[in-house]
């Protein structure tokens, strides 16, 4: 059975992919803790994308998908603290990629009625 294509799971899916990769790379610098943070709020993202696929009405895919914007906004946070701190790497392509994805969850947040 073929799965019609979904923007935000498909988005969220590969970000969560590059969260593993970056986190990954973190750990390899001993930054551990911005590791851990990082992979918590980035990967839950997707996690609760899907979960809202499953909803049992609106207003529980609506709250779901509200639950991902705000880890979103919590990965946007830890990713700009990477991009300001001195001793952290950094990928812009990261930062890009958690921006879509906010505008997105918002727009659907905002039609779900």
């Amino acid at each position: 059975m073929d799965e019609k294509p979904n923007l935000i799971v498909d988005l969220t899916f590969k970000f969560s992919l590059k969260i593993i990769s970056f986190t990954e790379k973190l750990e390899t610098e001993r930054k551990f803790n911005m590791a851990n943070q990082l992979f918590r709020s980035g990967t839950s993202i997707g996690a609760n994308i899907c979960e809202a696929q499953g909803a049992q009405s609106k207003a529980d895919f609506k709250h779901k998908c509200k639950i991902a914007y705000k880890e979103a906004e919590e990965t946007r946070y830890w990713l700009r603290l990477c991009q300001q701190a001195e001793s952290y790497p950094f990928e812009q392509a990261m930062l890009d990629d958690i921006q879509s994805i906010v505008k997105v969850l918002g727009k659907i947040i905002s039609s779900t009625n």
